[in-house]
């Protein structure tokens, strides 16, 4: 009789059960036909849409370094686009200046970069709160003002020069190649950071995050792990920037305040803070926002509303509007982000009719 019992319930008896990647084969088979279906879209999508997924793929391996910094280590950033900026920096001196192939180049500049974040974690790992959220800050407009005077880094006023993506000498260029190249770095980026939080050293961020006395007593150096997730963050961050400064081919340094800082932020939180998958959707909302609002707007034109509110005229203000009431309405309504909200659909109809 107990044999023919449907079994109901957490089953998991290991550690190693508990932290896999994928709990179940349907979700492993998912995700690999996910990406799958990624590689076929150069052959179904235009460089329209192709520029926006390049786009959600840069941005978004910068993101995840972010989330592991805030989200998983529970520490503050605002300064994260100066160091998406340094990548970016350092990935074009590389390939043009030294005559680094690109391919070589990226992986440089994440070094290069998570050194400098590692140089700035050093004092911010000993503050919290406000004090570390200032400190962010100064991290940010000390970067910005290298930038601007930096002439042999940064080209200075004159923007720098990158290199085309090139593997055994063969130029990616275009759209549809140099989305594999992001595809490529996307996935390799957010599996690096998954195994990452299943190792030792992912559990002790986590215990920092949690309650870092209780972290501390157990034998767990914070001021050695604070500093390791401003290196991880930085070095994300270097890699989302190098693969940027090579897709544009051209680098400036303005465009880069604060503002793209709290993009940044935006991402994770809309996505979710801790969140691995979360800060992948959170990235393409942020991304698509803008779009939107250019959709919503041609809809509207020469209506009322239109008139009223000079959509075209006033979009700009309208998107930083929208992103700071959709932050707004995110840690209010749904603080855990949209992970959160696909997890409950996905319990939905996993429990469905039962579900309630």
């Amino acid at each position: 009789m107990a044999n023919s019992m449907i079994p109901a319930g957490d089953f998991r008896t290991t550690y190693a059960a508990d932290t896999t990647i994928f709990p179940t084969v349907t979700s492993r088979n998912f995700a690999i036909a996910g990406v799958m279906l990624a590689c076929l879209s150069p052959y179904v999508l235009n460089e329209y849409w192709l520029s926006l997924l390049i786009q959600i793929g840069i941005y978004g391996i910068a993101a995840l370094g972010l989330n592991v910094l805030v989200g998983f280590t529970g520490q503050i950033s605002i300064g994260h686009a100066a160091f998406f900026l340094f990548g970016a920096f350092s990935s074009a001196y590389f390939s043009a200046k030294l005559g680094i192939p690109a391919f070589f180049a990226v992986p440089l500049a994440g070094v290069a970069t998570a050194l400098v974040g590692l140089v700035f974690g050093l004092p911010a790992a000993r503050l919290k709160g406000l004090y570390l959220a200032i400190a962010t800050l100064a991290a940010q407009y000390i970067l910005l003002d290298f930038f601007a005077r930096a002439e042999w880094f940064s080209g200075g006023s004159v923007p720098a020069m990158a290199e085309p993506f090139s593997i055994l000498g063969y130029a990616l260029q275009g759209d549809r190649q140099y989305f594999y190249v992001v595809l490529a770095y996307v996935v390799v980026c957010f599996l690096l950071v998954t195994n990452l939080m299943r190792s030792r050293d992912g559990r002790a961020l986590v215990a920092v995050r949690d309650h870092y006395l209780s972290a501390e007593i157990m034998g767990i150096n914070l001021t050695k792990y604070r500093t390791l997730s401003f290196g991880l963050a930085a070095f994300f961050a270097g890699i989302g920037g190098a693969l940027y400064a090579h897709y544009q081919l051209v680098v400036s340094y303005e465009g880069f305040g604060i503002e793209r800082s709290i993009l940044f932020l935006a991402m994770i939180i809309i996505g979710g803070i801790g969140s691995i998958m979360g800060t992948l959707m959170g990235t393409a909302f942020v991304v698509l926002l803008p779009e939107a609002m250019e959709w919503i707007t041609a809809v509207l034109s020469g209506s009322a509303i239109d008139q009223a509110l000079g959509l075209k005229t006033n979009i700009t203000f309208l998107r930083e509007i929208a992103i700071g009431a959709i932050i707004i309405a995110f840690l209010v309504f749904e603080p855990d982000g949209l992970a959160h909200r696909w997890h409950q659909i996905k319990a939905y109809w996993k429990l469905y009719p039962f579900s309630h």
